[in-house]
């Protein structure tokens, strides 16, 4: 770490999990971030600003004015702009030292079997199952760890999917492709705007412990947000042997 460096993460650095060690973890790791919206936007921030090394954004999406109510990487001048440029723009300009891949397409399965394996952790900021299934069957693939987060109305959820632990589920053990969810639009029902900045910071706290290998990742569990009441509760997870993804 340089004199510039030392003086930019000394907050981290003060911290015992943290320190040099697991700094430096932060500027050797990479991660890929699917989506570049509601989630994306403060999850991508945390992560430049927090040093990780090398970081890819994957959005096929274009700035609109009804994204500028949460989504906090963009703002009016990055209208009809690629998020991901908008967002990639951002991050260089809070930390010029990490180094930002910025695909501006669609993340199917081949994308995916070509990113995944690059990345150290994998933050799902999606807003479809598809891409959710998408992204977990890469993950569980190449076996990834992936924290995963989703928001609407005033609704949050947010979990790690460890696959390199084989008891651990994945998110197709929660949600079977199968059983046919339906998707629900922000577009239709609406977002409250501080419940996607709640949701995807705890998701970049999460992709930051892994990478800095420190606390316990809520891997197993996954957490739900009221946020008509500001009411935190938990499910409890089990690995499905008979997953159609991550079974035996």
């Amino acid at each position: 770490m340089t004199d510039d460096d030392l003086l930019r993460y000394s907050r981290h650095l003060m911290l015992d999990e943290i320190g040099i060690e697991g700094q430096q973890r932060l500027l050797d790791g990479s991660a890929l971030v699917i989506g570049a919206g509601g989630l994306g936007s403060p999850v991508a921030l945390y992560l430049a600003s927090a040093g990780v090394g090398r970081i890819t954004l994957v959005d096929h999406d274009h700035v609109s004015l009804t994204n500028l109510q949460r989504q906090i990487a963009h703002d009016m001048s990055s209208l009809d702009r690629p998020k991901v440029e908008s967002a990639a723009a951002r991050m260089a300009a809070l930390n010029p030292g990490v180094r930002v891949r910025a695909l501006g397409v669609k993340a199917d399965a081949a994308l995916l079997d070509e990113e995944v394996p690059r990345v150290d952790v994998v933050i799902d900021c999606s807003d479809n199952f598809a891409t959710r299934h998408l992204v977990n069957a890469a993950c569980v693939r190449h076996g990834r760890p992936l924290v995963s987060g989703a928001a609407i109305g005033f609704d949050g959820q947010i979990s790690v999917y460890d696959s390199r632990n084989r008891d651990q589920p994945c998110y197709a053990c929660l949600f079977p492709p199968e059983s046919g969810f339906e998707d629900v639009a922000c577009a239709t029902m609406g977002v409250f705007a501080p419940l996607v900045g709640i949701v995807g910071s705890l998701q970049a706290a999460e992709a930051l412990k892994l990478l800095a290998g420190i606390g316990e990742p809520i891997a197993g569990r996954l957490l739900m947000l009221d946020g008509r009441r500001m009411q935190w509760s938990e499910i409890a997870m089990q690995r499905d042997s008979q997953c159609s993804v991550c079974g035996e």
